[in-house]
């Protein structure tokens, strides 16, 4: 094989269409070898690399062609007290490897020391782990986008779903069966038309970078469903590969894509840079630990053998290394501008922000992403904590930032529970969290509101258990939070009783309705809609059947559930009083003849410090003018809307409630009312001052429709929420 030398940039391996360069960073190693499989996982040649430029080790093949399978051995320093761990009998992954071809087959043999040794991780395993490893595939990025273009939906409209690829589809009958369980499974018409059906914008796809399951999970039968154990940060994972693994998998990602975004629909990554699959110091060797362990994990400063561990994975890549801040951004800017993403969830990005110790908000990370012309104009969403000291940082992130909003998850699940001492809090959240992203310039689309997500109880769970059932785990129902914020209703788990089937199916229909009627970005965990259940297990990370795949067999509730959250996803697109892009200012707008914002108590007075204070105020509502916005649309024109009045009640017992009355003659339209199993209002339209029976445990939500002709229709013009959306 004849050998070039080849160039330093671009890292990983790179198809020119003449031959494929490949360069690999490694800062403290002595040597690097290029290994090539056949088909058959046989090596086929060793290659050195003997060319260095930067600490970049490069080699050029002019006979290479797409679809080469290959990885790395690696030599260095043998000093796990120093923190350098090369083996060169360990096969690795290359990190920048745009695609992998087989699946990791666990043995001894991975691991860069003596299993069982006295001498742990400081001894020497010389045996050969590339019969066990899954090797990188070079791959032909050409791919038609043709007029691929993205939806690009403002913040402020925007409707997240988050799903898993698998999961959505494993069981869903119209998709065919060779297709389920994959990136093409997802872009199916039966797919794509649930989703515009039920109004959703973008979905948020959990983990897709090539992933590993962990040996203790494998030994019980399990794997690691969710993912987020990443081992190649630009290759999507095989197993959802329907077209197969020799770069077909990047096609088909492609394909998803542009199909989704053909139907409007935005695709946002769940991604996981805070750590990688290779554990602590006692984990395999794969890749970033033979490559470079110094250089790529943040190692204990007096202990460099042991990693520092914000995660609770075993290890924290090393940000404040520029190679890996540098990977970190290249994998981005891939799958922004290769793949055609929208944008990214950063699983527990207070990772990324620690410089030394601390979490630094304007970390270099941060600066990094802000200045970059690629990533910085992409939907970003922090998971907004980890692990370490300080790590729980919600409304700390800066501008260009979103956040999952834990605490309106927390928020929500206590009203709805009957917490006392929860209005002032949820007063907050309804209006999208002004106390957390109002002081540094960020706007309600700053908040990712959520009540449930893939951890943690799915809606149906929530409303069902009160204490989490994950027996089969493996690890005597230990794992996952007791702390679920959940009520079951008065029974736990499966019931026959109606009663309690009924305040279930209400109170789902409660936290659909406080979601989705709340300021800020709704996401929906995917199948809550259809009442998706896990039967209690809180911590599905290791179940990959039945329990975590959607059932789309739906009787007659489930239906109603999906209909009732695609009408309230049809009233929250025809009000942009209910998606606003400026907080609420407490006063009239424009010379408006009501403030933008009002709080009522039953009564219908407004509600003073003292009800604000008080731990008994279960029942409140909101009045949202759309007279008084202080928006404009994309023409500068002044955005005018009918007036919203939602009404909450977290009592058990019903509460009339006085409607507010600021002149004389309004007439208040109810159209919604979680009471009814369709959300169809049974009451009609009730005058100011007038009382409207609000059932215990329900929310209604009332219009005041706009005086004047606009935007919505002339004065008076009736759109109940049809059960249907």
């Amino acid at each position: 094989m004849r050998i070039q030398p080849g160039t330093s940039y671009p890292l990983g391996a790179t198809w020119d269409g003449a031959g494929v360069n490949f360069a690999l960073f490694s800062e403290n190693a002595t040597s690097v070898v290029l290994c090539l499989f056949d088909e058959d996982g046989a090596e086929q040649a060793r290659v050195p690399v003997t060319e260095q430029t930067d600490q970049v080790w490069h080699v050029y093949l002019p006979e290479a062609r797409p679809g080469q399978r290959y990885g790395y051995r690696v030599d260095g320093p043998r000093k796990p007290d120093a923190g350098h761990r090369f083996n060169p009998q360990k096969l690795l992954l290359d990190p920048y490897a745009r695609a992998l071809d087989g699946t990791l087959q666990w043995s001894d043999a991975l691991f860069g020391y003596v299993v069982g040794h006295p001498d742990a991780d400081l001894s020497l395993d010389e045996r050969d782990s590339a019969p066990g490893m899954p090797k990188g595939v070079v791959i032909d990025p050409a791919f038609t986008w043709g007029g691929d273009c993205p939806p690009r939906t403002p913040w402020s409209e925007t409707v997240i779903y988050e799903v898993h690829v698998k999961g959505l589809t494993a069981r869903h009958p119209d998709v065919p069966v060779s297709l389920r369980g994959t990136f093409a499974g997802l872009c199916q018409p039966a797919v794509i038309e649930h989703f515009r059906a039920l109004g959703i914008t973008a979905v948020e796809l959990m983990p897709v970078h090539q992933a590993v399951s962990d040996k203790a999970l494998v030994d019980r039968g399990l794997v690691n469903y969710w993912g987020y154990n990443s081992l190649a940060f630009f290759a999507p994972d095989a197993r959802y590969a329907a077209t197969g693994q020799l770069g077909q998998q990047v096609g088909e990602f492609k394909t998803m894509v542009k199909t989704l975004h053909e139907a409007g629909i935005e695709v946002i990554l769940d991604v996981v840079y805070n750590h990688t699959g290779e554990g602590n110091h006692l984990g395999p060797t794969l890749a970033f630990r033979g490559i470079d362990n110094a250089a790529y994990y943040r190692l204990r400063p007096d202990q460099p053998r042991y990693y520092v561990d914000y995660t609770g994975c075993g290890n924290t890549l090393d940000l404040t290394h520029p190679r890996v801040l540098q990977l970190i951004m290249d994998s981005l800017r891939y799958w922004v501008l290769d793949m055609h993403l929208d944008g990214f969830r950063f699983d527990l990005a207070a990772t990324l922000a620690r410089e030394l110790h601390d979490v630094d908000r304007l970390g270099a990370f941060f600066d990094v992403i802000h200045q970059d012309p690629v990533v910085s104009q992409v939907k970003l969403i922090a998971e907004p904590w980890d692990l370490g000291p300080g790590g729980y940082q919600v409304g700390n992130f800066p501008v260009l930032w979103a956040e999952w909003n834990g605490q309106y998850r927390d928020t929500v699940r206590r009203f709805w529970r009957g917490d006392e001492g929860q209005a002032g809090a949820l007063g907050y959240r309804l209006t999208g969290s002004s106390d957390l992203y109002g002081r540094s310039g960020r706007r309600p689309y700053a908040s990712i509101n959520f009540v449930t997500c893939h951890d943690g109880f799915t809606l149906q769970d929530l409303v069902s258990y009160e204490r989490k059932h994950n027996e089969a785990n493996g690890e005597e129902n230990r794992d996952g939070t007791d702390d679920n914020l959940s009520w079951n209703g008065g029974a736990e788990g499966p019931t026959d009783d109606p009663a309690v089937l009924a305040l279930r199916d209400r109170q789902m229909r409660n936290f659909l309705a406080t979601l989705l009627l709340s300021q800020g970005v709704p996401m929906l965990c995917a199948g809550d809609e259809i009442a998706r259940t896990q039967h209690g297990n809180n911590n599905a990370y290791c179940q990959d059947g039945p329990t975590t795949w959607l059932d789309w067999r739906l009787d007659g509730r489930r239906h109603a559930l999906a209909a009732f959250t695609r009408a309230l996803l049809g009233l929250r697109r025809r009000h942009p009083v209910l998606r606003r892009r400026h907080f609420f200012q407490g006063r009239p707008i424009r010379g408006s003849e009501v403030k933008d914002l009002a709080w009522f108590r039953p009564d219908g007075r407004e509600l003073t410090d003292d009800d604000w204070a008080n731990p008994h105020t279960r029942c409140l509502g909101l009045r949202l003018s759309g007279d008084a916005m202080d928006e404009v649309d994309a023409n500068g024109r002044p955005v005018t809307d009918d007036t919203v009045l939602i009404i909450l009640n977290a009592h058990h017992e019903p509460i009339p409630f006085v409607l507010p009355a600021h002149r004389r003659g309004l007439r208040w339209e109810p159209v919604l009312d979680t009471q009814a199993v369709e959300g169809r209002p049974r009451q009609g339209p009730r005058r100011g001052g007038e009382r409207y029976d609000l059932q215990g445990r329900a929310l209604a939500c009332l219009l005041l429709r706009h005086r004047k002709k606009g935007r919505n229709g002339p004065p008076g013009r009736r759109s109940p929420v049809p059960a249907e959306g």
